[in-house]
């Protein structure tokens, strides 16, 4: 088995259309759950949200990413880290008191931190492990995002919320159960085996997880359009929002497991 560096090769156009978006609704969802009374954060918050927006429209009506412009949204983004880390880290010191989560907070942190890497190499997995380690390391990244993504919304389901809690608490639990064996799987690939057929079963079993998931989601914005769901969820944006990872999701799955596949081969 090949163990070079970096793996899953993806389009950077599509990819920043994607994140560039998910972004600027960070930026709002951050400045709708601000104090009223920190208008310093809230303008920067619209000021990010304004300049994502802008990107987003440049990007739709690109055909390819020139350099030029990929150092322009490196830019926005990490200014938008730099916001973010400011937010968490004042809430965390008790200066501030928003309505969000310091958890959601270091959640968007990171995607926006990973964004970056993969718009520097253009491929999904990180650069400074093997192959197979940094395939793995991708579904860990997501399988958190997802996990974290259920424990949100089950927090800002009103108590009432009995049946859907009660989903989310199941299929939480069998999240968690799959990133503890994708973590154990990522160590155990350290030692660079010649083939790990295991890894690819692995990835066979949580597809299917992911799309309950990614339907559960879209259950719940639909839901919440209808007003039929009680909860304190600031915008049904929110519940499009996650939706919309869990698709993601299920396409970088499929460029993992084409490359695990294309890696270990028939065994």
């Amino acid at each position: 088995m090949s163990h070079g560096r970096g793996a899953g090769q993806v389009d950077l156009l599509q990819e920043s259309r994607f994140w560039v978006r998910i972004f600027k609704e960070h930026a709002l969802f951050i400045r709708l759950g601000l104090p009223c009374d920190r208008t310093d954060l809230i303008s920067e918050a619209q000021t990010l949200f304004d300049e994502l927006s802008a990107l987003e429209d440049v990007l739709m009506a690109r055909r390819s990413l020139d350099s030029r412009l990929a150092g322009e949204i490196a830019s926005v983004v990490s200014e938008l880290i730099a916001f973010k880390d400011r937010v968490l880290r004042l809430q965390l010191q008790c200066e501030m008191f928003p309505n969000f989560f310091p958890l959601l907070i270091d959640h968007i942190r990171r995607e926006a931190v990973r964004f970056l890497e993969v718009l520097k190499t253009g491929r999904l997995a990180p650069t400074d492990v093997n192959t197979l380690t940094g395939l793995i390391e991708t579904e860990v990244f997501w399988l958190r995002i997802m996990r974290e993504h259920i424990a949100f919304i089950r927090h800002l389901l009103d108590p009432s919320e009995r049946t859907l809690i009660s989903s989310l608490e199941t299929i939480g639990t069998r999240f968690s159960d799959a990133l503890e064996t994708a973590r154990e799987l990522g160590t155990m690939s350290m030692s660079h085996p010649d083939y790990f057929n295991r890894v690819i079963r692995f990835t066979e079993e949580i597809e299917p997880l992911v799309k309950e998931l990614r339907d559960l989601k879209a259950q719940a914005f639909q839901l919440l359009l209808e007003c039929k769901i009680l909860s304190a969820v600031s915008s049904p944006l929110l519940l499009d929002h996650v939706r919309r990872e869990a698709d993601k999701f299920l396409e970088d799955l499929q460029v993992v497991r084409r490359e695990l596949e294309r890696l270990l081969g028939p065994r």
